[in-house]
């Protein structure tokens, strides 16, 4: 159940559900605002509620406008690439072998074949992106299963445009962007724990707050943290 509440310019998805409490959101890239609200909120009341929020809207956008932005990698030498939250310094050799990446200290370096372009050196560092997921996620998965009393089905990686992670609570299963591998592991737990909540709690509600407040105190802390870190070439968000 949702509407659109027009300030001058400026729009916000009016969103009404099945929670006690008010919540505004700026969200990145763009800084599209949302209000959820009760069930029973009055439009005027939830315009009034915005209205008077106006200036933290407009401080928040403003935060998201000078957040800093990854240029578009190149793959090329001495360029420098995140990882786990750290930069590194690429190395590029061009080799006759199977295309490979090796991490040294704060060096990556990529092994090509000659001539090999841009799409293939993405495409090789994107297939090594999985495989470090790969080897984090089933241990996050793993511990907090038994804390929270689910099973996850399966997970899958990709490429997402719009969100960190989602769940597919009818089938058990979640979803992970694969950028986060750009981002401190402990933001990536925070991610996993997020949407392995959502097997307990579909939605986004008074209880789904209230469990997210008990397993990570900090998530109000780790979600800003995560916003707050350069977003990539093509402008992610949670």
């Amino acid at each position: 159940m949702s509407e659109e509440i027009t300030l001058g310019p400026l729009r916000i998805d009016l969103i009404r559900k099945d929670v006690k409490n008010v919540h505004l959101t700026v969200h990145p890239p763009e800084g599209r605002v949302t209000l959820v609200a009760p069930l029973s909120t009055r439009t005027e009341v939830a315009r009034a509620y915005a209205i008077s929020k106006l200036a933290w809207i407009r401080q928040q956008q403003k935060t998201l406008k000078a957040q800093a932005r990854e240029t578009p990698r190149q793959f090329r030498e001495r360029e420098t690439h995140e990882l786990w939250g750290r930069r590194h310094l690429m190395t590029v050799v061009e080799v006759d072998v199977k295309p490979f990446v090796k991490l040294d200290h704060k060096r990556i370096t990529l092994s090509v074949r000659p001539g090999h372009d841009l799409a293939k050196r993405a495409e090789v560092m994107h297939a090594w992106h999985k495989s470090l997921m790969h080897a984090l996620v089933p241990q996050l998965i793993a511990k907090w299963e038994p804390k929270l009393g689910v099973h996850v089905s399966s997970y899958f990686l990709q490429r997402m445009k719009t969100k960190w992670g989602s769940c597919n609570h009818r089938a058990g299963n979640i979803r992970l962007n694969t950028e986060l591998v750009k981002k401190p592991k402990d933001l990536v737990e925070y991610v996993v724990l997020h949407e392995m909540l959502h097997l307990l709690e579909p939605t986004h509600s008074g209880r789904f707050v209230a469990l997210i407040d008990q397993y990570w105190p900090q998530w109000r802390e780790s979600r800003a943290e995560l916003n707050a870190l350069p977003l990539g070439h093509q402008s992610w968000s949670e």
